[in-house]
């Protein structure tokens, strides 16, 4: 299985790389989970938040695997437990599906993008840091897959 984290973003303090590189390369070898960094769009100067909406959510879909499922991180999304994310990507593995996994910029992602999506997941109900989510991602995806390999989960 491939994951493929979209994130809204560039430039990222050295910590963010660190720590997201330390938890993608803990994965085993039929997990592996790729960073696709996307350009923002410049706020200011006649570009309102709806136009740099519209220029990122062309650049996320060009930049998306084909056939893979969706998951759109949005405050509004599905609050998931890390055992249900282990369940989530238990099925998706199942059936051999590739994630793609789209974090949006500081204004967020299109309604295009979130009609589209085949789940709409909420990291947090709090604002976090675009590097932190990245991080915060990561371990989370290493944690389930970590459960579906046997390893004992704090909470169990």
């Amino acid at each position: 299985m491939k994951i493929t984290l979209l994130a809204v973003g560039t430039k990222m303090p050295r910590w963010v790389d660190d720590a997201y590189a330390d938890y993608a390369k803990r994965l085993p070898r039929e997990v592996t989970l790729e960073l696709r960094e996307i350009k923002p769009e410049k706020r200011g100067s006649g570009v309102t938040a709806e136009k740099g909406i519209a220029a990122e959510h062309a650049r996320i879909v060009a930049a998306l695997p084909p056939r893979a499922k969706l998951v759109l991180l949005d405050e509004r999304g599905k609050a998931w437990t890390t055992m249900q994310l282990a369940d989530g990507l238990k099925g998706w593995l199942g059936d051999g599906q590739d994630i793609a996994i789209v974090v949006g910029g500081a204004d967020g992602t299109s309604d295009e993008l979130k009609a589209r999506a085949d789940l709409l997941l909420q990291l947090s109900a709090m604002t976090l840091p675009h590097g932190m989510v990245r991080v915060l991602l990561a371990e989370q995806i290493y944690r389930a897959v970590s459960i579906l390999n046997g390893h004992p989960y704090h909470r169990e």
